[in-house]
């Protein structure tokens, strides 16, 4: 094939001619317009001829930052240092504000050097930058003031993004997290339920949502914190993709839950207790009658027999003891189940533990277990539902004695001491047994009603929620130098 002929020098003129970019060319020394493009021409509405003898005011916006001073600065520059970039606004022949990117290149010559200009309009590149700058910060802005925390995470579980409102809800920097798993955020039954969601995305399928129980950074300890969570997959221009997660804070909702079921639980009671005590107190009226006739018989049968038959006097007369004691268990019945619907009243804190302390007494002389009993003499009055601050002595007795019976029986002791202070008084239950679980105090009252086969049935939630209700607290500490206090406080009546 023939050899295509060269370009030569006299071909530049055309080929400049033809650019569809805007090329001035300004003498270096003087910043005079030497020569224009056809493009440059047709924008600016000026012929070559036109534009040569014109300055920058002729040819520039009014505005400061277009003066003319500043335009010959920046050729200058070119003339120096080889290139120099600016935001230049032009001012065609017709008045028209031309908002450009210009570049001034040095270019040396056989005459001389010169300083070749080429620009291009940007006005609309700008105004959609600006949109674009304004969006993004309204997008921001929404993103910091959200309660719902934004994540995306990839196939096994890291940050990908984090929004700032993440952060906060994670008490974290969102920098942090971006990169980190976010189970490491979670209890171990929220991780597993994540894992879930994870392992459905990569199958194509939506997830549930669902439910996430947070677990406090570091490990301090701490109320348990709740999210909703809400996920889908997203996969954003190849950019990002993975499991898109919006979550908010529902700690709030989910006590309120919990709340609600312990009061469904102690209506659940109340309702058992009120039916309880119709039928105790109709058990005691009915028995009470053939253990009375059954007394009287045996003292007849006694007062007949006029010494006679010693045996059977013996018999008769241990027999007579034995339903006195019946009559006194039924009798101590009668004066302790009460109805609720009786409501507070004054009473003397002693004279309720007085009243539990045969049932006490019985249930440690079941467990060989010792107790103590110390009263203060000071008088304890407080505005109480009698029965229910009972039923919580009871309660706390009882779970002393059962921990104090698996122990050497020497050691089986339970104290219960009633004293005064200021504003309050005071009841404590003493063992020496094992002592607390691990468990931060307040966990120790949350609890349901008390699994034990043998249990009073009330347990140490609802034993909370009745002291908390007459407005007093309960406590539980170590004893010394082992065991246990539970310290029952009730505000004492002026």
């Amino acid at each position: 094939m023939p050899k295509a002929p060269e370009i030569t020098s006299s071909d530049f003129g055309p080929l400049f001619a033809a650019l569809h970019h805007c090329v001035l060319v300004h003498d270096a020394a003087t910043k005079d317009i030497l020569w224009a493009n056809p493009a440059a021409c047709a924008v600016l509405g000026f012929t070559v001829d036109e534009l040569k003898p014109l300055k920058a005011p002729d040819m520039s916006s009014n505005a400061r930052q277009y003066a003319r001073e500043i335009g010959v600065s920046w050729l200058q520059r070119a003339v120096d240092k080889g290139t120099s970039t600016i935001e230049w606004c032009y001012r065609s022949k017709a008045g028209v504000d031309i908002l450009t990117e210009a570049v001034a290149v040095r270019v040396d010559l056989a005459r001389g050097p010169v300083v070749m200009v080429q620009f291009r309009d940007i006005a609309e590149e700008k105004a959609t930058r600006l949109d674009l700058f304004r969006t993004e910060s309204r997008l921001h802005a929404f993103l910091r003031n959200l309660d719902e925390g934004i994540v995306v995470l990839d196939g096994d579980g890291r940050m990908l993004f984090a929004s700032e409102s993440a952060g906060a809800l994670l008490d974290t920097d969102p920098d942090d997290l971006v990169g980190a798993g976010f189970a490491g955020f979670l209890a171990p039954e929220s991780a597993e339920l994540l894992q879930e969601a994870l392992t459905t995305t990569s199958r194509g399928t939506t997830p549930r949502n669902a439910r996430y129980r947070l677990a406090i950074p570091g490990g301090t300890d701490g109320p348990a914190r709740w999210f909703a969570a809400r996920c889908q997959y997203i996969d954003i221009e190849n950019d990002l993709h993975g499991l898109l997660l919006l979550f908010h804070d529902i700690t709030d909702t989910v006590r309120a839950e919990e709340e609600h079921h312990h009061d469904a639980q102690y209506l659940n009671y109340l309702a058992r207790y009120n039916a309880m005590g119709d039928m105790a107190m109709a058990i005691a009226h009915e028995v009470s009658q053939p253990i009375s006739a059954a007394h009287n018989f045996v003292a007849g049968v006694l007062s007949r027999m006029n010494g006679a038959r010693e045996d059977l006097g013996w018999g008769l007369e241990n027999a007579g003891k034995q339903l006195d004691r019946a009559a006194l268990i039924l009798s101590s019945l009668r004066q302790y189940v009460v109805r609720l619907e009786q409501s507070k009243q004054r009473a003397d804190l002693n004279d309720i533990m007085a009243d539990c302390a045969y049932f006490v007494d019985v249930r440690a002389r079941q467990n060989s277990v010792a107790l103590r009993w110390e009263r203060t003499d000071e008088e304890l009055p407080v505005h109480c539902e009698k029965v229910m601050i009972g039923q919580v002595l009871m309660n706390l007795a009882f779970n002393a004695i059962e921990e104090m019976a698996g122990w050497p029986l020497e050691q089986r002791t339970v104290t219960v001491a009633t004293r005064r202070h200021d504003t309050y008084a005071e009841l404590e239950v003493r063992d020496t047994g094992q002592g607390l679980p691990d468990l931060p105090s307040d966990q120790i009252f949350d609890g349901a009603f008390s699994t034990k086969g043998n249990g009073h049935g009330i347990g140490l939630a609802l034993s909370h929620r009745i002291i908390t209700r007459h407005g007093g607290d309960i406590q539980a500490e170590a004893n010394t130098p082992r065991g246990t206090v539970f310290r029952v406080r009730l505000p004492l009546l002026r």
